[in-house]
């Protein structure tokens, strides 16, 4: 990026995008009490939720931002957003099936901005444990657990790299729901490395890339080469967020 495109962010961007995640997350907690105080109907709560989390993001960014695209999973395409510099990528809810079943913590709410492909501001919330983390002030990433390496992968379906990528490394498989949450155990020093294959689109990890970068974190494609976002077709095939030091290795027992 260069000196006139980091000038069109501010501290605006980075602390908007936090709160904008955090009220969302908000809303979605009360909205999931639902579930808990009477029984609601969980494809319910779980679609009322997509579509409300979607909609407060979108009017929030949208009286911030006026002239910057959105692209959200629950929203149709704007494919104005090709000839723009800055997008907003966001995901109302990544993790629905998680927020669906109360006891668990594995859900999400993502907010990023995109300049010129690369996700410079962003905010990952984490409402059932009361946690939103953002590009700034950036996480500190902790010092490395002692023992096994661990690798979160999805809960119902890891992909074979990860299985081998913990054969090759003697690592630990971790399964957790969404793609945020599993971005923020490494960023919160609950795992080293989160490898996934089999594709994701572009919202799944704006916001998680942008925060495990700005923590300081190894982020990538499974070979090494640069994450790239606001593509007409807004499909990413793989990706790798790892610590630092971890990098080298990791990369080299996924060619390997």
């Amino acid at each position: 990026m260069n000196k006139g495109e980091t000038l069109l962010i501010t501290a605006s961007e980075h602390r908007d995008a936090a709160r904008i995640a955090t009220a969302a997350g908000d809303a979605l907690v009360a909205l999931r009490r639902s579930i808990q105080s009477d029984g609601g109907n969980v494809q319910a709560v779980r679609a009322a939720g997509d579509r409300g989390a979607h909609e407060l993001i979108v009017q929030a960014l949208s009286a911030a931002y006026p002239r910057d695209p959105i692209l959200s999973e629950e929203g149709a395409d704007n494919r104005a957003r090709l000839g723009s510099r800055r997008v907003w990528i966001v995901d109302p809810l990544d993790g629905t099936r998680e927020f669906g079943e109360v006891e668990r913590t594995d859900w999400a709410v993502h907010v990023a901005l995109i300049v010129a492909g690369v996700p410079v501001a962003g905010a990952v919330a984490l409402p059932a444990r009361h946690l939103t983390l953002s590009t700034a002030p950036a996480p500190q990433l902790p010092p490395r657990a002692p023992g096994a390496l661990r690798i979160v992968v999805s809960r119902s379906r890891p992909p074979a790299v990860a299985l081998t990528l913990a054969a090759r490394l003697q690592a630990e498989l971790v399964p957790m729901g969404s793609a945020g949450a599993k971005t923020t155990a490494v960023v919160l020093g609950e795992a080293e490395i989160y490898v996934h294959a089999g594709g994701q689109y572009e919202w799944d990890s704006a916001a998680p890339v942008a925060v495990a970068a700005a923590a300081g974190l190894h982020v990538s494609r499974l070979d090494g080469t640069a994450l790239r976002y606001n593509q007409a077709n807004p499909w990413l095939p793989d990706q790798l967020i790892c610590r630092q030091e971890l990098a080298a290795a990791v990369l080299d027992a996924l060619c390997g």
